[in-house]
């Protein structure tokens, strides 16, 4: 409560007259500067960070960390794999995580993720001769041609329904060429926290060093979720690819999608990519949704039940995953490490922390296709909203008030004087 000095000149000749202003505590006064208090309207309290050991993931074998009543982890084949929640990029359970090998098709999930925000959907591109040279031999192809127009979208759906080369060549001449992807992508990579992949060759076919892991992929999965693109082309089971004058069927080759060559399909599952060399076995990324929970999964080179296994241990993974959730202590992050300054600027502490990558942006009319956003979208943070709530024109409003109650008080005090005097 603040009373000026010339409100209590005017309060001496008439005790009658008082005028007592509050001043609220966001705005400094003229007797010295008062705390402003910070609104946090709109900024929902993020959940306590659960402490989590960062060099787990890197250790040989399975890791989990069983709460109370969790069910057993699956017994599985494969050389490695990661079980994951999407939304917070905590890893539930792994083995092997980091262990570095040849990724197949999987890597065209990297690709997509470096290529797919340059051309629109609609962009419609005349293949060359030039860009179908270099393709491996025995690679899977969707059938494109030198000398016919396609649009993006057309050769997106060949990369991921038929996980074609000959789509992948394409697109990557449009993106700067063969070895310039391939800079792009081993950058992207690194931006993502995926230090164990190095790419040779953009569309995952076998090349001396070429390696990536179950981690990256799960890394690559997860962040291509936040894509509405992305998500739309990895979920798709069947579309139309044009040749000339007519167009053919052309279906995913993700079985769990699909349900084709005898395996079940998977509940709400999103895609998301499958991938073969005879160098890296069977490799598969996929994600599933069950009720408010998304799941990434990534499985890679199966040792036992043929080509279809890691279809199975995918699939017994992410029931898995499902039915343990919540009841598992997280023993990784999916989400990059970046050192973070503490929010006062007094301390000179620097946290360590995982941060979800910034949510990518979607080509203009990307429809959402049913996969969720699990980064959040940055805003300004409360502290700076409230800074500029408190210097702008509202916060002046308090001290005219005040400035206002002294004139008329001095203007009720000089009145008295000449009544007095004329008395």
């Amino acid at each position: 409560m603040i009373v000026t000095s010339a409100v209590r000149q005017a309060a001496a000749g008439s005790a009658a007259l008082l005028f007592v202003l509050p001043v609220p505590a966001a705005v400094a006064s003229p007797l010295g500067p008062v705390p402003r208090a910070v609104s946090s309207v709109g900024e929902p309290t993020p959940p306590a960070r659960r402490h989590v050991d960062p060099a787990r993931l890197g250790r040989k074998g399975t890791q989990v960390q069983r709460l109370p009543g969790a069910p057993e982890v699956p017994s599985v084949s494969a050389l490695s794999w990661v079980v994951a929640d999407a939304s917070t990029g905590e890893v539930l359970a792994a083995r092997n995580a980091h262990r570095k090998l040849p990724p197949a098709s999987t890597l065209k999930t990297l690709f997509a993720l470096t290529a797919l925000p340059h051309h629109g959907p609609a962009e419609q591109h005349t293949v060359a001769d030039a860009e179908l040279e270099g393709i491996g031999a025995g690679s899977s192809l969707v059938g494109v041609k030198e000398g016919y127009t396609y649009k993006v979208s057309d050769l997106w759906n060949g990369v991921f329904l038929s996980s074609g080369n000959d789509a992948v060549h394409v697109l990557a001449e449009m993106n700067g060429g063969w070895e310039s992807m391939t800079r792009q992508m081993q950058e992207k990579a690194r931006s993502l926290g995926a230090e164990d992949t190095h790419v040779v060759s953009p569309d995952g076919y076998d090349a001396p060093g070429q390696v990536s892991s179950a981690y990256d992929l799960a890394v690559f999965g997860r962040t291509g979720l936040q894509d509405p693109a992305f998500a739309r082309y990895c979920s798709t089971s069947y579309a139309d690819f044009p040749a000339g004058s007519w167009s053919y069927g052309i279906a995913n080759t993700n079985r769990l999608l699909t349900g084709a060559d005898g395996v079940e399909r998977y509940p709400g599952l999103l895609g998301i990519k499958n991938g073969y060399t005879s160098n890296a076995g069977n490799t598969l990324v996929s994600a599933a949704r069950r009720g408010d929970r998304t799941l990434v999964v990534s499985v890679m080179n199966p040792q036992e039940g043929g080509g279809f296994a890691v279809y199975e241990e995918a699939r017994s993974l992410l029931d898995w995953g499902f039915e343990a959730a919540g009841r598992v202590e997280p023993v990784g992050s999916l989400a990059p490490v970046r050192a973070k300054a503490a929010a006062d600027p007094g301390t000179r502490t620097v946290s360590v922390t995982r941060e979800k990558p910034a949510k990518a942006t979607a080509p203009a009319g990307a429809a959402r296709a049913g996969a969720e956003a699990v980064a959040p979208s940055a805003g300004t943070s409360a502290v700076a909203r409230a800074e500029a709530e408190s210097t702008g024109p509202s916060a002046g409003l308090p001290l005219a008030l005040v400035g206002s109650a002294c004139a008329a008080a001095f203007a009720l005090w000089g009145w008295r004087r000449r009544t007095a005097h004329r008395a």
